[in-house]
Protein backbone atom coordinates (compact mmCIF):
# COMPACT_ATOMS: atom_id res chain seq x y z
CA UNK A 1 0.00 0.00 0.00
CA UNK A 2 1.15 3.26 -0.93
CA UNK A 3 2.73 5.97 1.41
CA UNK A 4 0.11 8.61 2.70
CA UNK A 5 1.34 11.96 2.79
CA UNK A 6 0.96 13.52 5.90
CA UNK A 7 0.08 17.15 4.44
CA UNK A 8 -2.86 18.27 3.34
CA UNK A 9 -3.66 18.99 -0.60
CA UNK A 10 -1.42 21.54 -1.92
CA UNK A 11 -3.46 25.11 -1.77
CA UNK A 12 -5.67 23.76 1.68
CA UNK A 13 -4.63 23.95 5.47
CA UNK A 14 -5.27 21.68 8.53
CA UNK A 15 -6.53 23.75 11.37
CA UNK A 16 -5.58 22.16 14.51
CA UNK A 17 -7.29 23.36 17.91
CA UNK A 18 -5.27 26.44 18.43
CA UNK A 19 -5.85 27.48 14.13
CA UNK A 20 -9.25 27.00 14.69
CA UNK A 21 -9.75 29.04 17.68
CA UNK A 22 -8.32 31.72 15.41
CA UNK A 23 -10.62 30.66 12.25
CA UNK A 24 -13.47 30.89 14.94
CA UNK A 25 -12.53 34.41 16.58
CA UNK A 26 -12.06 35.99 12.74
CA UNK A 27 -15.62 34.48 11.81
CA UNK A 28 -17.02 35.67 15.10
CA UNK A 29 -15.86 39.38 13.82
CA UNK A 30 -17.78 38.53 10.94
CA UNK A 31 -20.70 37.90 12.33
CA UNK A 32 -20.80 40.20 14.87
CA UNK A 33 -20.78 42.71 12.41
CA UNK A 34 -23.25 41.17 10.49
CA UNK A 35 -25.68 40.92 13.07
CA UNK A 36 -24.91 44.71 14.33
CA UNK A 37 -26.29 45.82 10.70
CA UNK A 38 -29.05 43.89 10.53
CA UNK A 39 -28.20 40.95 8.28
CA UNK A 40 -29.47 37.33 8.11
CA UNK A 41 -27.04 34.31 7.90
CA UNK A 42 -27.50 31.61 4.97
CA UNK A 43 -26.14 28.73 3.14
CA UNK A 44 -25.50 26.61 0.69
CA UNK A 45 -24.12 23.61 -0.78
CA UNK A 46 -20.30 23.40 -1.70
CA UNK A 47 -21.30 21.29 -4.38
CA UNK A 48 -23.05 23.11 -7.59
CA UNK A 49 -23.90 22.51 -10.84
CA UNK A 50 -21.07 23.53 -13.18
CA UNK A 51 -23.06 25.55 -15.11
CA UNK A 52 -23.34 28.28 -12.65
CA UNK A 53 -19.72 29.48 -12.77
CA UNK A 54 -19.08 28.82 -16.46
CA UNK A 55 -20.07 32.40 -18.16
CA UNK A 56 -17.80 34.13 -19.95
CA UNK A 57 -14.46 32.90 -21.44
CA UNK A 58 -11.32 34.32 -20.00
CA UNK A 59 -12.49 34.97 -16.65
CA UNK A 60 -10.06 33.62 -14.49
CA UNK A 61 -12.53 32.20 -11.93
CA UNK A 62 -14.17 29.65 -14.84
CA UNK A 63 -10.86 28.36 -15.90
CA UNK A 64 -10.14 27.42 -12.13
CA UNK A 65 -12.74 25.50 -11.13
CA UNK A 66 -12.46 22.29 -9.38
CA UNK A 67 -15.07 20.36 -11.59
CA UNK A 68 -16.10 17.21 -12.59
CA UNK A 69 -18.83 14.47 -14.20
CA UNK A 70 -20.82 11.82 -12.02
CA UNK A 71 -23.66 10.24 -13.26
CA UNK A 72 -24.09 12.59 -16.27
CA UNK A 73 -24.14 15.40 -13.71
CA UNK A 74 -21.51 18.01 -14.57
CA UNK A 75 -20.43 19.32 -10.78
CA UNK A 76 -18.35 22.00 -8.98
CA UNK A 77 -16.61 23.08 -5.99
CA UNK A 78 -18.13 26.66 -5.65
CA UNK A 79 -15.14 29.22 -6.00
CA UNK A 80 -17.46 31.71 -5.16
CA UNK A 81 -20.80 32.54 -3.55
CA UNK A 82 -22.71 35.10 -5.53
CA UNK A 83 -24.19 32.83 -8.14
CA UNK A 84 -25.30 30.37 -5.42
CA UNK A 85 -27.06 33.18 -3.89
CA UNK A 86 -28.37 33.97 -6.86
CA UNK A 87 -30.16 30.30 -7.59
CA UNK A 88 -31.38 30.84 -3.90
CA UNK A 89 -33.05 34.50 -4.80
CA UNK A 90 -34.46 32.66 -7.98
CA UNK A 91 -36.31 29.91 -5.95
CA UNK A 92 -38.19 31.80 -3.66
CA UNK A 93 -38.12 34.94 -5.49
CA UNK A 94 -42.42 35.23 -5.37
CA UNK A 95 -41.94 34.83 -1.46
CA UNK A 96 -39.03 36.93 -0.11
CA UNK A 97 -39.49 40.75 1.06
CA UNK A 98 -37.11 42.88 -0.19
CA UNK A 99 -34.54 44.14 0.24
CA UNK A 100 -32.62 41.03 1.70
CA UNK A 101 -29.94 42.02 3.83
CA UNK A 102 -27.87 38.24 3.67
CA UNK A 103 -24.55 36.97 4.90
CA UNK A 104 -22.49 34.17 4.26
CA UNK A 105 -19.20 32.56 5.54
CA UNK A 106 -18.40 29.99 2.71
CA UNK A 107 -15.97 27.86 2.00
CA UNK A 108 -14.77 28.63 -1.67
CA UNK A 109 -12.52 26.80 -3.85
CA UNK A 110 -10.08 27.85 -6.86
CA UNK A 111 -7.28 26.16 -8.58
CA UNK A 112 -5.17 28.96 -8.68
CA UNK A 113 -1.19 29.81 -8.51
CA UNK A 114 -0.06 30.00 -5.43
CA UNK A 115 1.21 33.77 -3.89
CA UNK A 116 1.36 34.95 -0.19
CA UNK A 117 -2.85 35.37 1.26
CA UNK A 118 -3.51 33.32 -1.76
CA UNK A 119 -5.15 29.57 -1.52
CA UNK A 120 -7.00 27.14 -2.89
CA UNK A 121 -9.43 27.03 -0.60
CA UNK A 122 -10.64 29.41 2.09
CA UNK A 123 -13.32 30.91 3.93
CA UNK A 124 -15.13 34.45 2.33
CA UNK A 125 -17.43 36.66 4.21
CA UNK A 126 -19.98 37.70 2.00
CA UNK A 127 -22.30 40.38 2.47
CA UNK A 128 -25.52 41.06 0.28
CA UNK A 129 -28.56 43.22 -0.58
CA UNK A 130 -30.65 42.24 -2.90
CA UNK A 131 -33.93 44.43 -4.12
CA UNK A 132 -32.01 48.06 -3.44
CA UNK A 133 -31.09 50.11 -6.48
CA UNK A 134 -29.79 53.09 -4.83
CA UNK A 135 -25.87 53.52 -3.70
CA UNK A 136 -26.90 53.37 -0.31
CA UNK A 137 -26.65 50.27 -0.13
CA UNK A 138 -22.86 50.12 -1.27
CA UNK A 139 -22.48 53.05 1.83
CA UNK A 140 -23.85 50.59 4.29
CA UNK A 141 -21.97 47.37 3.08
CA UNK A 142 -18.11 49.85 3.09
CA UNK A 143 -19.40 50.79 6.50
CA UNK A 144 -19.57 47.23 7.42
CA UNK A 145 -16.04 46.33 6.03
CA UNK A 146 -14.56 49.62 8.20
CA UNK A 147 -16.57 48.40 11.52
CA UNK A 148 -15.27 44.66 11.17
CA UNK A 149 -11.44 46.58 10.02
CA UNK A 150 -12.40 48.16 13.67
CA UNK A 151 -12.81 45.50 15.90
CA UNK A 152 -9.42 43.86 14.38
CA UNK A 153 -7.65 46.42 16.02
CA UNK A 154 -6.09 47.74 13.17
CA UNK A 155 -5.36 51.47 12.74
CA UNK A 156 -7.14 53.92 10.40
CA UNK A 157 -5.01 54.51 7.24
CA UNK A 158 -3.85 51.08 7.83
CA UNK A 159 -5.79 49.95 4.77
CA UNK A 160 -7.91 52.10 1.84
CA UNK A 161 -11.25 51.25 0.01
CA UNK A 162 -10.38 52.08 -3.56
CA UNK A 163 -13.88 52.85 -5.66
CA UNK A 164 -14.46 52.92 -9.11
CA UNK A 165 -17.89 52.83 -11.54
CA UNK A 166 -18.04 50.06 -14.19
CA UNK A 167 -20.58 52.11 -16.09
CA UNK A 168 -18.42 55.62 -15.94
CA UNK A 169 -15.96 53.53 -16.72
CA UNK A 170 -18.03 51.77 -19.68
CA UNK A 171 -19.21 55.45 -21.32
CA UNK A 172 -15.67 56.80 -21.46
CA UNK A 173 -14.09 53.75 -23.66
CA UNK A 174 -16.94 53.57 -25.87
CA UNK A 175 -16.61 57.01 -26.62
CA UNK A 176 -12.94 56.52 -27.71
CA UNK A 177 -10.61 53.38 -27.57
CA UNK A 178 -13.93 50.56 -27.84
CA UNK A 179 -16.00 52.59 -30.61
CA UNK A 180 -15.64 50.41 -33.47
CA UNK A 181 -16.02 47.39 -31.07
CA UNK A 182 -18.41 47.57 -27.94
CA UNK A 183 -18.95 44.31 -27.39
CA UNK A 184 -15.63 43.89 -25.75
CA UNK A 185 -16.10 46.04 -22.32
CA UNK A 186 -15.99 43.23 -20.29
CA UNK A 187 -13.21 41.20 -21.74
CA UNK A 188 -11.39 44.32 -21.36
CA UNK A 189 -12.29 44.78 -17.86
CA UNK A 190 -10.85 41.18 -17.00
CA UNK A 191 -7.24 41.75 -18.60
CA UNK A 192 -7.27 45.42 -16.90
CA UNK A 193 -7.73 43.75 -13.25
CA UNK A 194 -4.33 42.43 -13.67
CA UNK A 195 -2.74 45.70 -13.43
CA UNK A 196 -1.99 45.09 -9.62
CA UNK A 197 -0.36 41.39 -10.30
CA UNK A 198 0.73 41.38 -13.69
CA UNK A 199 2.38 45.47 -13.67
CA UNK A 200 1.30 47.80 -17.03
CA UNK A 201 3.38 46.18 -19.97
CA UNK A 202 1.86 42.57 -19.19
CA UNK A 203 -1.58 44.56 -19.67
CA UNK A 204 -0.44 47.11 -22.21
CA UNK A 205 0.49 43.73 -24.68
CA UNK A 206 -2.16 41.46 -23.60
CA UNK A 207 -4.95 44.58 -24.82
CA UNK A 208 -3.61 44.71 -28.19
CA UNK A 209 -2.53 40.83 -28.79
CA UNK A 210 -3.49 40.76 -32.03
CA UNK A 211 -4.97 37.15 -31.00
CA UNK A 212 -6.62 38.30 -28.28
CA UNK A 213 -10.75 39.45 -27.70
CA UNK A 214 -9.82 42.90 -27.21
CA UNK A 215 -7.08 43.91 -29.82
CA UNK A 216 -6.49 47.53 -29.33
CA UNK A 217 -3.74 49.19 -31.17
CA UNK A 218 -0.53 48.97 -28.95
CA UNK A 219 -0.49 53.52 -28.71
CA UNK A 220 -3.95 52.86 -27.65
CA UNK A 221 -3.91 50.15 -25.05
CA UNK A 222 -0.62 52.73 -23.35
CA UNK A 223 -2.98 55.61 -23.94
CA UNK A 224 -5.91 54.09 -21.88
CA UNK A 225 -3.77 52.31 -18.96
CA UNK A 226 -2.19 55.82 -18.44
CA UNK A 227 -5.85 57.01 -18.02
CA UNK A 228 -6.72 54.37 -15.08
CA UNK A 229 -3.66 56.14 -13.00
CA UNK A 230 -6.36 58.63 -12.20
CA UNK A 231 -7.84 58.98 -8.56
CA UNK A 232 -9.99 61.58 -6.91
CA UNK A 233 -13.47 62.70 -7.88
CA UNK A 234 -11.98 64.89 -10.23
CA UNK A 235 -10.68 62.34 -12.21
CA UNK A 236 -13.51 60.32 -11.88
CA UNK A 237 -15.04 63.37 -13.92
CA UNK A 238 -12.50 63.73 -16.57
CA UNK A 239 -14.07 62.69 -19.57
CA UNK A 240 -17.22 61.66 -18.37
CA UNK A 241 -20.25 62.75 -20.46
CA UNK A 242 -22.72 65.28 -19.06
CA UNK A 243 -25.57 64.20 -16.60
CA UNK A 244 -23.53 61.21 -16.28
CA UNK A 245 -25.95 58.52 -13.68
CA UNK A 246 -22.70 56.67 -12.95
CA UNK A 247 -20.97 59.75 -11.92
CA UNK A 248 -23.80 60.92 -10.17
CA UNK A 249 -23.79 57.91 -7.65
CA UNK A 250 -19.93 58.23 -7.14
CA UNK A 251 -20.80 61.45 -5.87
CA UNK A 252 -23.82 60.34 -3.82
CA UNK A 253 -21.73 57.54 -2.33
CA UNK A 254 -19.00 59.71 -1.07
CA UNK A 255 -21.71 62.14 0.42
CA UNK A 256 -23.28 58.82 2.20
CA UNK A 257 -19.55 57.89 3.22
CA UNK A 258 -18.86 61.54 4.53
CA UNK A 259 -22.09 61.06 6.97
CA UNK A 260 -20.59 57.16 8.29
CA UNK A 261 -17.12 59.48 9.12
CA UNK A 262 -15.58 57.15 6.06
CA UNK A 263 -15.17 59.38 3.57
CA UNK A 264 -11.01 59.71 4.33
CA UNK A 265 -10.94 56.07 4.14
CA UNK A 266 -12.10 55.71 0.97
CA UNK A 267 -10.83 56.79 -2.46
CA UNK A 268 -11.80 57.17 -5.90
CA UNK A 269 -9.38 55.01 -7.90
CA UNK A 270 -9.69 54.67 -11.91
CA UNK A 271 -8.00 51.22 -11.95
CA UNK A 272 -10.43 49.17 -10.13
CA UNK A 273 -12.84 47.44 -12.19
CA UNK A 274 -13.07 43.65 -10.88
CA UNK A 275 -12.60 40.94 -12.91
CA UNK A 276 -16.07 39.23 -12.62
CA UNK A 277 -17.86 40.48 -16.00
CA UNK A 278 -21.42 40.09 -14.21
CA UNK A 279 -20.24 43.87 -12.10
CA UNK A 280 -22.37 46.48 -14.05
CA UNK A 281 -22.26 49.81 -11.55
CA UNK A 282 -19.50 50.77 -8.18
CA UNK A 283 -17.13 48.43 -8.07
CA UNK A 284 -14.32 48.53 -4.98
CA UNK A 285 -11.35 47.29 -3.59
CA UNK A 286 -9.86 47.14 0.07
CA UNK A 287 -6.10 47.10 -0.16
CA UNK A 288 -3.22 47.52 2.88
CA UNK A 289 -2.00 51.20 2.48
CA UNK A 290 1.73 50.24 1.07
CA UNK A 291 0.07 47.47 -1.45
CA UNK A 292 1.90 44.40 0.31
CA UNK A 293 -1.01 41.78 -0.07
CA UNK A 294 -3.57 41.05 -3.17
CA UNK A 295 -6.82 42.41 -2.30
CA UNK A 296 -8.29 41.97 0.92
CA UNK A 297 -11.60 42.54 0.06
CA UNK A 298 -13.84 43.40 -3.56
CA UNK A 299 -17.05 43.81 -4.29
CA UNK A 300 -19.98 46.04 -6.21
CA UNK A 301 -23.13 46.52 -7.96
CA UNK A 302 -24.54 43.66 -9.79
CA UNK A 303 -27.80 44.29 -11.02
CA UNK A 304 -28.39 41.82 -14.28
CA UNK A 305 -26.65 38.73 -12.64
CA UNK A 306 -30.30 37.05 -12.54
CA UNK A 307 -30.21 37.52 -16.35
CA UNK A 308 -27.61 35.60 -17.15
CA UNK A 309 -29.63 32.49 -15.80
CA UNK A 310 -32.74 33.33 -17.65
CA UNK A 311 -34.51 35.33 -15.11
CA UNK A 312 -35.39 39.30 -14.65
CA UNK A 313 -32.55 41.65 -13.48
CA UNK A 314 -32.57 42.47 -9.72
CA UNK A 315 -31.07 45.35 -8.23
CA UNK A 316 -28.02 43.60 -5.90
CA UNK A 317 -24.44 44.53 -4.57
CA UNK A 318 -21.91 43.09 -2.45
CA UNK A 319 -18.72 41.77 -1.22
CA UNK A 320 -16.52 39.11 -0.30
CA UNK A 321 -13.75 39.37 2.42
CA UNK A 322 -11.13 36.43 1.90
CA UNK A 323 -9.92 35.15 5.04
CA UNK A 324 -6.14 34.13 4.25
CA UNK A 325 -4.93 37.66 3.34
CA UNK A 326 -6.13 39.42 6.72
CA UNK A 327 -5.00 36.97 8.69
CA UNK A 328 -1.85 37.64 6.96
CA UNK A 329 -2.02 41.31 7.61
CA UNK A 330 -3.06 41.00 11.07
CA UNK A 331 -0.14 38.38 11.94
CA UNK A 332 2.26 41.04 10.44
CA UNK A 333 0.86 43.74 12.42
CA UNK A 334 0.67 41.66 15.85
CA UNK A 335 -3.25 41.50 15.85
CA UNK A 336 -3.96 37.81 15.75
CA UNK A 337 -4.82 37.33 19.56
CA UNK A 338 -3.10 34.44 21.64
CA UNK A 339 -6.40 31.88 22.42
CA UNK A 340 -6.17 29.83 25.01
CA UNK A 341 -8.35 26.20 25.27
CA UNK A 342 -11.29 27.17 27.12
CA UNK A 343 -11.19 24.88 29.68
CA UNK A 344 -12.90 25.75 33.36
CA UNK A 345 -12.09 22.57 35.61
CA UNK A 346 -10.62 19.11 35.11
CA UNK A 347 -12.23 16.09 37.55
CA UNK A 348 -9.60 13.67 38.60
CA UNK A 349 -10.18 10.37 39.85
CA UNK A 350 -7.19 9.33 42.00
CA UNK A 351 -8.55 5.62 42.01
CA UNK A 352 -10.65 3.37 40.03
CA UNK A 353 -12.83 3.23 42.87
CA UNK A 354 -13.63 6.97 42.96
CA UNK A 355 -14.34 7.30 39.52
CA UNK A 356 -18.18 6.89 39.48
CA UNK A 357 -18.40 9.63 41.95
CA UNK A 358 -16.18 11.82 39.30
CA UNK A 359 -18.23 10.74 37.15
CA UNK A 360 -21.43 12.15 38.60
CA UNK A 361 -19.61 15.63 39.49
CA UNK A 362 -18.27 16.17 36.23
CA UNK A 363 -21.56 15.63 34.19
CA UNK A 364 -22.99 17.80 37.37
CA UNK A 365 -20.64 20.64 36.53
CA UNK A 366 -21.52 20.02 32.32
CA UNK A 367 -24.94 20.77 33.48
CA UNK A 368 -24.39 23.61 35.03
CA UNK A 369 -22.31 24.41 31.80
CA UNK A 370 -18.98 24.50 32.78
CA UNK A 371 -16.76 22.96 30.40
CA UNK A 372 -15.20 19.79 32.35
CA UNK A 373 -12.43 17.24 31.18
CA UNK A 374 -12.33 14.21 33.46
CA UNK A 375 -9.10 12.09 33.53
CA UNK A 376 -9.59 8.85 32.04
CA UNK A 377 -7.01 6.62 32.94
CA UNK A 378 -4.54 6.94 36.35
CA UNK A 379 -2.29 9.15 36.23
CA UNK A 380 0.20 10.54 38.58
CA UNK A 381 -1.18 13.95 40.45
CA UNK A 382 1.83 15.87 39.23
CA UNK A 383 0.93 15.42 35.53
CA UNK A 384 -2.49 16.00 36.30
CA UNK A 385 -1.60 19.45 37.51
CA UNK A 386 0.71 20.22 34.46
CA UNK A 387 -2.04 19.15 31.81
CA UNK A 388 -4.54 21.61 33.80
CA UNK A 389 -2.39 23.90 33.79
CA UNK A 390 -1.46 24.29 30.09
CA UNK A 391 -4.90 23.54 29.53
CA UNK A 392 -5.99 26.93 31.07
CA UNK A 393 -8.20 25.20 33.50
CA UNK A 394 -9.48 26.98 36.63
CA UNK A 395 -9.25 24.25 38.99
CA UNK A 396 -8.41 20.60 39.53
CA UNK A 397 -11.29 18.19 41.66
CA UNK A 398 -9.83 15.94 43.46
CA UNK A 399 -11.58 12.53 44.42
CA UNK A 400 -9.48 10.06 46.61
CA UNK A 401 -10.60 7.40 48.87
CA UNK A 402 -10.23 9.57 51.97
CA UNK A 403 -12.78 12.01 50.25
CA UNK A 404 -14.88 9.91 48.24
CA UNK A 405 -15.46 8.00 52.20
CA UNK A 406 -16.47 10.95 53.69
CA UNK A 407 -18.52 12.31 50.83
CA UNK A 408 -16.02 15.35 50.03
CA UNK A 409 -14.41 16.67 47.10
CA UNK A 410 -10.97 18.42 47.51
CA UNK A 411 -10.96 21.57 44.99
CA UNK A 412 -7.65 23.01 44.13
CA UNK A 413 -7.65 26.45 42.59
CA UNK A 414 -4.90 26.85 39.99
CA UNK A 415 -3.86 30.41 39.91
CA UNK A 416 -4.61 30.75 43.67
CA UNK A 417 -3.17 27.53 45.14
CA UNK A 418 -5.74 27.55 47.89
CA UNK A 419 -7.66 24.40 48.30
CA UNK A 420 -11.42 23.51 49.64
CA UNK A 421 -13.82 20.79 50.48
CA UNK A 422 -17.26 20.49 49.08
CA UNK A 423 -19.81 17.89 49.17
CA UNK A 424 -19.88 15.71 46.48
CA UNK A 425 -23.45 14.61 44.43
CA UNK A 426 -25.18 12.13 45.22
Amino acid sequence: MASVSHNPPRGTRDFYPEDLRQRNWLHGQFRETSRRFGFEEVDAPVLEHAALYQRKAGEEIVEQLYHFELHGRHLALRPEFTPSLARMVMARRGALRLPLRWFSIPQCWRYERMTRGRRREHYQWNMDIWGEPGVNAEAELIAAIFTALDSFGLAKGEVVLRVNHRALLEEKLQRDFLRSQPGVFEALCVIIDKLDRSGADAVCAQLSDPKGTVRLDPAAATELVAQLKGTGLEAAARGAKENSPALADLHTLFTALDAYGLAERVRFDASVVRGLAYYTGIVFELRDKGNKFRALCGGGRYDRLLENFGDKPLPAVGFGFGDAVISELLAERGLLPELPRALDAVVYPMSEATRPAAVRLVTKLRDEGCAAELVLTELRAKRVFSHADRAGAARVYLIGDDEHARGVVRVHELESGEEREEPLPR
